[in-house]
Protein backbone atom coordinates (compact mmCIF):
# COMPACT_ATOMS: atom_id res chain seq x y z
CA UNK A 1 0.00 0.00 0.00
CA UNK A 2 1.55 3.41 -0.88
CA UNK A 3 1.55 6.32 1.77
CA UNK A 4 1.01 9.91 0.87
CA UNK A 5 5.16 10.66 2.02
CA UNK A 6 6.21 8.55 -1.27
CA UNK A 7 7.46 11.19 -4.13
CA UNK A 8 5.34 10.29 -7.06
CA UNK A 9 7.97 11.63 -9.77
CA UNK A 10 10.65 8.53 -8.55
CA UNK A 11 9.84 5.50 -10.91
CA UNK A 12 12.75 4.08 -9.99
CA UNK A 13 11.52 1.66 -7.45
CA UNK A 14 9.90 -1.15 -10.27
CA UNK A 15 7.79 -1.95 -8.05
CA UNK A 16 3.76 -2.50 -9.41
CA UNK A 17 0.89 0.10 -9.86
CA UNK A 18 -0.09 0.51 -6.04
CA UNK A 19 -3.55 1.94 -4.47
CA UNK A 20 -3.80 3.45 -1.19
CA UNK A 21 -6.74 4.18 1.01
CA UNK A 22 -7.63 7.92 1.19
CA UNK A 23 -9.74 7.47 3.96
CA UNK A 24 -11.39 4.62 6.17
CA UNK A 25 -14.84 3.83 4.02
CA UNK A 26 -17.42 2.17 5.65
CA UNK A 27 -16.91 -1.47 5.35
CA UNK A 28 -19.60 -2.95 3.96
CA UNK A 29 -18.53 -6.91 4.79
CA UNK A 30 -18.99 -9.01 1.61
CA UNK A 31 -15.84 -10.44 -0.30
CA UNK A 32 -12.95 -8.87 -0.56
CA UNK A 33 -13.59 -7.95 -4.24
CA UNK A 34 -16.69 -6.20 -3.19
CA UNK A 35 -15.14 -4.64 -0.50
CA UNK A 36 -12.68 -3.83 -2.89
CA UNK A 37 -14.90 -2.57 -5.60
CA UNK A 38 -16.81 -0.66 -3.05
CA UNK A 39 -14.16 1.27 -2.13
CA UNK A 40 -13.38 2.35 -5.62
CA UNK A 41 -16.36 3.22 -6.26
CA UNK A 42 -16.99 5.70 -3.60
CA UNK A 43 -13.69 7.25 -4.34
CA UNK A 44 -11.60 5.59 -1.58
CA UNK A 45 -8.99 3.85 -3.11
CA UNK A 46 -6.14 6.08 -4.97
CA UNK A 47 -4.31 4.54 -7.40
CA UNK A 48 -0.80 5.68 -8.52
CA UNK A 49 -0.61 6.78 -12.47
CA UNK A 50 2.31 9.73 -12.39
CA UNK A 51 4.68 7.88 -10.42
CA UNK A 52 4.80 4.80 -12.62
CA UNK A 53 3.98 7.03 -15.77
CA UNK A 54 6.97 5.89 -17.68
CA UNK A 55 5.34 2.44 -17.85
CA UNK A 56 1.90 4.37 -19.77
CA UNK A 57 4.37 6.23 -22.29
CA UNK A 58 6.03 2.70 -22.98
CA UNK A 59 2.80 0.73 -23.71
CA UNK A 60 1.55 3.37 -25.44
CA UNK A 61 4.49 3.52 -27.80
CA UNK A 62 4.28 -0.07 -28.37
CA UNK A 63 0.47 0.36 -29.37
CA UNK A 64 1.58 3.65 -31.70
CA UNK A 65 4.41 1.38 -33.21
CA UNK A 66 1.90 -1.04 -34.05
CA UNK A 67 -0.34 0.80 -35.78
CA UNK A 68 2.10 2.63 -37.99
CA UNK A 69 3.40 -0.73 -38.94
CA UNK A 70 -0.18 -1.86 -39.82
CA UNK A 71 -0.49 1.42 -41.80
CA UNK A 72 2.70 1.18 -43.52
CA UNK A 73 2.31 -2.50 -44.37
CA UNK A 74 -1.38 -3.26 -44.87
CA UNK A 75 -2.67 0.07 -45.49
CA UNK A 76 -5.94 1.42 -45.47
CA UNK A 77 -8.94 -0.37 -47.31
CA UNK A 78 -10.00 2.75 -49.30
CA UNK A 79 -14.36 2.76 -50.34
CA UNK A 80 -15.24 3.52 -53.79
CA UNK A 81 -15.88 6.79 -52.58
CA UNK A 82 -11.89 7.25 -52.59
CA UNK A 83 -11.10 5.32 -55.23
CA UNK A 84 -13.66 5.05 -57.66
CA UNK A 85 -15.82 2.34 -59.07
CA UNK A 86 -19.46 1.01 -59.99
CA UNK A 87 -22.73 0.84 -57.73
CA UNK A 88 -25.27 -1.29 -59.00
CA UNK A 89 -28.62 -0.75 -56.86
CA UNK A 90 -31.56 -3.22 -56.95
CA UNK A 91 -35.05 -3.71 -55.37
CA UNK A 92 -35.72 -6.42 -52.76
CA UNK A 93 -38.46 -7.56 -50.76
CA UNK A 94 -36.11 -8.86 -48.09
CA UNK A 95 -33.29 -6.66 -48.30
CA UNK A 96 -31.57 -8.08 -45.42
CA UNK A 97 -31.69 -11.84 -46.66
CA UNK A 98 -30.48 -10.60 -49.87
CA UNK A 99 -27.40 -9.10 -49.26
CA UNK A 100 -25.60 -12.51 -49.18
CA UNK A 101 -27.59 -13.64 -52.18
CA UNK A 102 -26.29 -10.48 -54.41
CA UNK A 103 -22.90 -10.96 -52.98
CA UNK A 104 -22.27 -14.21 -53.97
CA UNK A 105 -23.60 -13.10 -57.71
CA UNK A 106 -21.78 -10.76 -58.36
CA UNK A 107 -18.44 -12.19 -57.25
CA UNK A 108 -19.38 -15.75 -59.26
CA UNK A 109 -20.77 -12.89 -62.21
CA UNK A 110 -16.74 -14.30 -64.08
CA UNK A 111 -15.69 -10.55 -63.95
CA UNK A 112 -12.27 -10.86 -62.55
CA UNK A 113 -11.14 -9.13 -59.13
CA UNK A 114 -15.01 -9.32 -57.74
CA UNK A 115 -13.74 -10.21 -53.96
CA UNK A 116 -13.45 -7.00 -52.41
CA UNK A 117 -17.52 -6.49 -53.64
CA UNK A 118 -19.41 -4.52 -51.14
CA UNK A 119 -23.13 -5.12 -51.01
CA UNK A 120 -25.11 -2.95 -48.27
CA UNK A 121 -29.02 -2.81 -47.65
CA UNK A 122 -30.58 0.99 -48.59
CA UNK A 123 -33.94 1.27 -47.69
CA UNK A 124 -35.82 -1.53 -49.64
CA UNK A 125 -32.94 -1.81 -51.82
CA UNK A 126 -29.71 -3.45 -52.11
CA UNK A 127 -26.94 -1.50 -53.22
CA UNK A 128 -23.35 -2.96 -54.56
CA UNK A 129 -20.07 -1.50 -55.22
CA UNK A 130 -17.60 -2.96 -57.18
CA UNK A 131 -14.24 -1.57 -58.81
CA UNK A 132 -14.21 0.02 -62.06
CA UNK A 133 -15.75 -1.67 -64.75
CA UNK A 134 -15.69 -1.77 -68.76
CA UNK A 135 -19.19 -1.48 -70.09
CA UNK A 136 -19.51 -5.56 -70.89
CA UNK A 137 -18.06 -5.86 -67.17
CA UNK A 138 -20.56 -4.00 -66.41
CA UNK A 139 -23.66 -5.63 -68.23
CA UNK A 140 -22.20 -8.97 -67.01
CA UNK A 141 -22.59 -7.70 -63.42
CA UNK A 142 -25.95 -6.32 -63.85
CA UNK A 143 -27.33 -9.23 -65.14
CA UNK A 144 -25.72 -11.88 -62.60
CA UNK A 145 -27.64 -9.46 -60.19
CA UNK A 146 -31.26 -9.32 -61.49
CA UNK A 147 -30.84 -13.31 -61.75
CA UNK A 148 -30.05 -13.54 -58.37
CA UNK A 149 -33.35 -11.80 -57.50
CA UNK A 150 -35.40 -13.27 -60.14
CA UNK A 151 -36.20 -9.49 -61.51
CA UNK A 152 -35.18 -8.10 -64.91
CA UNK A 153 -32.35 -6.65 -66.06
CA UNK A 154 -33.93 -3.42 -66.71
CA UNK A 155 -34.46 -2.83 -62.77
CA UNK A 156 -31.38 -3.04 -61.81
CA UNK A 157 -30.19 0.86 -61.68
CA UNK A 158 -25.70 1.25 -62.16
CA UNK A 159 -23.51 4.02 -61.48
CA UNK A 160 -19.93 5.10 -62.54
CA UNK A 161 -18.32 6.58 -59.31
CA UNK A 162 -15.68 8.94 -59.63
CA UNK A 163 -12.64 9.37 -57.24
CA UNK A 164 -12.54 13.52 -57.29
CA UNK A 165 -15.60 13.59 -54.85
CA UNK A 166 -13.77 10.88 -52.33
CA UNK A 167 -10.51 13.02 -52.76
CA UNK A 168 -12.23 16.77 -52.13
CA UNK A 169 -13.61 14.82 -49.14
CA UNK A 170 -10.02 13.73 -47.81
CA UNK A 171 -8.74 17.19 -48.40
CA UNK A 172 -11.66 19.15 -46.95
CA UNK A 173 -11.23 16.88 -43.85
CA UNK A 174 -7.69 17.42 -43.55
CA UNK A 175 -8.29 21.00 -43.49
CA UNK A 176 -10.39 20.99 -41.18
CA UNK A 177 -8.47 18.57 -38.97
CA UNK A 178 -5.71 20.95 -39.31
CA UNK A 179 -7.80 24.17 -38.11
CA UNK A 180 -9.36 22.35 -35.21
CA UNK A 181 -6.09 21.57 -33.63
CA UNK A 182 -4.79 24.98 -33.89
CA UNK A 183 -7.68 26.06 -32.42
CA UNK A 184 -7.88 23.78 -29.74
CA UNK A 185 -3.64 24.73 -28.74
CA UNK A 186 -5.40 28.49 -28.79
CA UNK A 187 -8.13 27.91 -26.78
CA UNK A 188 -6.47 25.94 -24.07
CA UNK A 189 -3.38 28.12 -23.70
CA UNK A 190 -5.80 30.87 -23.27
CA UNK A 191 -7.92 29.07 -20.35
CA UNK A 192 -5.15 27.47 -18.76
CA UNK A 193 -3.26 30.38 -18.90
CA UNK A 194 0.00 28.17 -19.88
CA UNK A 195 1.23 26.78 -23.15
CA UNK A 196 2.19 22.95 -21.70
CA UNK A 197 -1.44 22.28 -21.15
CA UNK A 198 -2.40 22.59 -24.80
CA UNK A 199 0.81 20.77 -26.20
CA UNK A 200 -0.06 17.70 -23.74
CA UNK A 201 -3.84 17.50 -24.94
CA UNK A 202 -1.96 17.87 -28.94
CA UNK A 203 -0.37 15.21 -27.76
CA UNK A 204 -2.95 12.88 -26.23
CA UNK A 205 -5.05 13.85 -28.83
CA UNK A 206 -2.51 12.73 -32.02
CA UNK A 207 -2.60 9.60 -29.91
CA UNK A 208 -6.34 8.87 -30.52
CA UNK A 209 -6.05 9.83 -34.03
CA UNK A 210 -3.17 7.25 -35.05
CA UNK A 211 -4.32 4.46 -32.77
CA UNK A 212 -8.28 5.01 -34.53
CA UNK A 213 -6.92 4.64 -38.26
CA UNK A 214 -4.30 1.78 -37.32
CA UNK A 215 -7.06 -0.09 -35.90
CA UNK A 216 -8.77 0.51 -39.13
CA UNK A 217 -5.26 -0.92 -41.57
CA UNK A 218 -5.40 -3.61 -38.95
CA UNK A 219 -8.66 -5.24 -38.91
CA UNK A 220 -9.07 -4.25 -42.53
CA UNK A 221 -12.14 -2.24 -42.23
CA UNK A 222 -12.95 -0.10 -45.21
CA UNK A 223 -12.78 3.93 -45.08
CA UNK A 224 -15.50 5.64 -46.29
CA UNK A 225 -16.67 9.45 -45.57
CA UNK A 226 -18.78 7.89 -42.67
CA UNK A 227 -15.34 6.76 -41.02
CA UNK A 228 -13.89 10.52 -41.74
CA UNK A 229 -17.01 12.05 -39.70
CA UNK A 230 -16.49 9.22 -36.85
CA UNK A 231 -12.71 10.18 -36.56
CA UNK A 232 -13.32 14.11 -36.21
CA UNK A 233 -16.27 12.96 -34.01
CA UNK A 234 -13.65 11.32 -31.51
CA UNK A 235 -11.50 14.09 -31.34
CA UNK A 236 -14.24 16.09 -29.15
CA UNK A 237 -15.13 13.70 -27.02
CA UNK A 238 -11.25 13.13 -26.20
CA UNK A 239 -10.96 17.09 -25.79
CA UNK A 240 -13.25 17.20 -23.31
CA UNK A 241 -12.32 13.99 -21.56
CA UNK A 242 -8.94 15.73 -20.62
CA UNK A 243 -9.95 19.10 -20.34
CA UNK A 244 -12.12 17.79 -17.22
CA UNK A 245 -8.69 16.18 -15.88
CA UNK A 246 -6.71 19.66 -16.86
CA UNK A 247 -9.73 21.42 -14.94
CA UNK A 248 -9.42 19.09 -11.52
CA UNK A 249 -5.60 19.76 -11.94
CA UNK A 250 -5.71 23.32 -11.89
CA UNK A 251 -7.83 23.54 -9.10
CA UNK A 252 -5.51 21.46 -7.14
CA UNK A 253 -2.82 23.30 -7.48
CA UNK A 254 -4.04 27.02 -7.06
CA UNK A 255 -2.84 26.78 -3.15
CA UNK A 256 0.20 25.88 -1.64
CA UNK A 257 -0.30 22.64 -0.13
CA UNK A 258 1.48 19.78 1.96
CA UNK A 259 1.91 17.96 -1.59
CA UNK A 260 3.99 18.00 -4.50
CA UNK A 261 2.61 18.99 -7.93
CA UNK A 262 2.99 15.24 -9.19
CA UNK A 263 1.09 14.31 -5.80
CA UNK A 264 -2.01 16.77 -7.15
CA UNK A 265 -1.72 15.88 -10.06
CA UNK A 266 -2.57 11.76 -9.23
CA UNK A 267 -5.08 13.50 -6.84
CA UNK A 268 -6.75 15.11 -9.78
CA UNK A 269 -6.81 11.68 -11.45
CA UNK A 270 -8.18 9.79 -9.13
CA UNK A 271 -10.72 12.19 -8.51
CA UNK A 272 -12.14 12.37 -11.88
CA UNK A 273 -11.61 8.93 -12.75
CA UNK A 274 -14.72 7.10 -11.92
CA UNK A 275 -16.21 10.29 -13.45
CA UNK A 276 -14.94 9.74 -16.39
CA UNK A 277 -15.22 5.68 -16.65
CA UNK A 278 -18.88 6.42 -15.97
CA UNK A 279 -19.27 8.74 -19.28
CA UNK A 280 -17.43 6.35 -20.95
CA UNK A 281 -19.04 3.07 -20.05
CA UNK A 282 -22.61 5.03 -20.92
CA UNK A 283 -20.81 6.90 -24.06
CA UNK A 284 -19.91 3.54 -26.00
CA UNK A 285 -23.15 1.37 -25.05
CA UNK A 286 -24.68 3.02 -27.97
CA UNK A 287 -22.13 2.57 -30.00
CA UNK A 288 -22.15 -0.79 -29.88
CA UNK A 289 -25.23 -1.29 -30.62
CA UNK A 290 -24.61 0.48 -33.68
CA UNK A 291 -21.44 -1.61 -34.65
CA UNK A 292 -23.07 -4.70 -33.37
CA UNK A 293 -26.16 -3.57 -35.96
CA UNK A 294 -23.63 -2.25 -38.80
CA UNK A 295 -21.08 -5.21 -38.42
CA UNK A 296 -23.20 -8.45 -37.64
CA UNK A 297 -26.54 -7.62 -38.53
CA UNK A 298 -26.21 -5.73 -41.98
CA UNK A 299 -22.85 -6.68 -42.87
CA UNK A 300 -21.87 -3.75 -43.83
CA UNK A 301 -22.85 0.06 -44.15
CA UNK A 302 -22.34 3.21 -42.70
CA UNK A 303 -23.39 2.08 -38.96
CA UNK A 304 -20.58 -0.70 -38.87
CA UNK A 305 -17.66 2.55 -40.45
CA UNK A 306 -18.88 5.05 -37.85
CA UNK A 307 -19.35 2.32 -35.28
CA UNK A 308 -15.92 1.75 -34.79
CA UNK A 309 -14.27 4.66 -35.33
CA UNK A 310 -16.23 6.14 -32.50
CA UNK A 311 -16.07 2.84 -30.33
CA UNK A 312 -11.66 3.03 -30.34
CA UNK A 313 -11.83 6.99 -30.64
CA UNK A 314 -13.63 6.84 -27.33
CA UNK A 315 -11.81 4.28 -25.46
CA UNK A 316 -8.95 5.79 -26.89
CA UNK A 317 -9.62 9.18 -25.29
CA UNK A 318 -10.39 8.07 -22.08
CA UNK A 319 -7.26 6.49 -21.67
CA UNK A 320 -5.25 8.96 -22.69
CA UNK A 321 -6.77 12.06 -20.93
CA UNK A 322 -5.31 9.78 -17.53
CA UNK A 323 -2.02 8.58 -19.00
CA UNK A 324 -0.69 10.21 -21.31
CA UNK A 325 -2.20 13.82 -21.25
CA UNK A 326 -1.84 14.49 -17.10
CA UNK A 327 1.34 12.85 -16.98
CA UNK A 328 3.04 15.21 -20.03
CA UNK A 329 1.97 17.93 -17.96
CA UNK A 330 3.67 17.04 -14.66
CA UNK A 331 6.77 16.55 -17.17
CA UNK A 332 6.60 19.58 -18.72
CA UNK A 333 6.12 21.63 -15.82
CA UNK A 334 8.46 19.95 -13.64
CA UNK A 335 10.64 22.84 -14.00
CA UNK A 336 8.80 25.49 -13.58
CA UNK A 337 10.45 27.87 -10.47
CA UNK A 338 7.04 27.73 -8.35
CA UNK A 339 7.01 23.99 -8.97
CA UNK A 340 10.50 23.35 -8.04
CA UNK A 341 9.97 25.79 -5.11
CA UNK A 342 6.90 23.64 -3.70
CA UNK A 343 8.14 20.07 -4.43
CA UNK A 344 11.44 21.74 -2.00
CA UNK A 345 9.53 22.83 0.33
CA UNK A 346 7.45 19.88 0.51
CA UNK A 347 10.60 17.60 0.97
CA UNK A 348 12.10 19.53 3.19
CA UNK A 349 8.76 19.85 5.76
CA UNK A 350 9.38 15.52 5.51
CA UNK A 351 12.86 15.52 6.04
CA UNK A 352 12.65 17.34 9.10
CA UNK A 353 9.89 15.40 10.32
CA UNK A 354 11.43 11.93 9.71
CA UNK A 355 14.72 13.09 11.24
CA UNK A 356 12.39 14.17 14.49
CA UNK A 357 10.70 10.86 14.33
CA UNK A 358 14.26 8.99 14.16
CA UNK A 359 15.30 11.02 17.22
CA UNK A 360 12.70 10.18 19.63
CA UNK A 361 13.02 6.37 18.41
CA UNK A 362 16.67 6.11 19.81
CA UNK A 363 16.00 7.92 23.20
CA UNK A 364 16.77 5.05 24.84
CA UNK A 365 15.04 4.54 28.56
CA UNK A 366 16.43 2.04 31.12
CA UNK A 367 15.57 0.57 34.14
CA UNK A 368 18.23 -0.98 36.37
CA UNK A 369 17.74 -2.97 39.50
CA UNK A 370 20.41 -1.89 42.85
CA UNK A 371 20.60 -4.01 45.72
CA UNK A 372 22.88 -3.40 48.93
CA UNK A 373 26.11 -5.00 50.16
CA UNK A 374 24.04 -8.05 51.11
CA UNK A 375 22.29 -8.52 47.52
CA UNK A 376 18.80 -7.00 48.58
CA UNK A 377 17.09 -5.52 46.12
CA UNK A 378 16.69 -1.62 47.86
CA UNK A 379 15.53 0.56 44.68
CA UNK A 380 15.92 1.38 40.83
CA UNK A 381 17.95 3.78 38.66
CA UNK A 382 16.19 4.72 35.56
CA UNK A 383 18.42 5.90 32.97
CA UNK A 384 17.68 8.11 29.96
CA UNK A 385 19.21 10.79 27.40
CA UNK A 386 19.75 14.69 28.96
CA UNK A 387 17.63 15.70 25.82
CA UNK A 388 14.71 13.59 27.16
CA UNK A 389 15.64 14.50 30.91
CA UNK A 390 15.19 18.47 30.17
CA UNK A 391 12.09 17.82 28.06
CA UNK A 392 10.57 16.78 31.40
CA UNK A 393 11.26 19.08 33.75
CA UNK A 394 10.32 21.53 31.00
CA UNK A 395 7.19 20.06 30.82
CA UNK A 396 4.80 20.37 27.84
CA UNK A 397 3.91 23.63 28.02
CA UNK A 398 8.05 24.24 27.47
CA UNK A 399 7.98 25.94 31.44
CA UNK A 400 10.61 24.50 34.50
CA UNK A 401 8.82 22.06 36.54
CA UNK A 402 8.99 22.29 40.55
CA UNK A 403 11.33 19.12 41.75
CA UNK A 404 11.92 18.35 45.50
CA UNK A 405 16.08 19.36 46.31
CA UNK A 406 18.21 16.77 48.28
CA UNK A 407 19.25 17.51 51.88
CA UNK A 408 22.60 18.40 50.95
CA UNK A 409 21.16 20.85 48.26
CA UNK A 410 18.93 22.93 51.26
CA UNK A 411 21.85 22.53 53.74
CA UNK A 412 24.48 24.44 51.22
CA UNK A 413 22.16 27.24 51.15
Amino acid sequence: MATKQTDPTDDTSGEPMEAAERTTGPDRGGSALGRLAHRWWTGNLAFEFIRVRKRWYAASAVVILICLIGLLVRGLSLGIEFTGGAAFTAPAPDAAAAVPVVREAVQNSGVPDMQEVTVQVTGASVRAQTRALTPEETTTVRTAIADSLQIPPDQVANSVIGPSWGQQVSSKAALALGIFLALVMIMIAIYFRDWKYSAAAIVALMHDLILTVGVYALLGFTVTPTTVIGVLTILGYSLYDTVVVFDRLRENTRELSRKTYAEEANDAVNQVLIRSLNTTMIGILPVVALLFTGAVLLGTGPLKDVGLALLVGMLAGAYSSIFIATPLVVDFKRRDEDVVRQDKRVHKRRDEAELKARNASSAKVSITETADEEGTPDGSVLTMPRTKVDDLRRGAAGRPQPSRKTRSERKSR
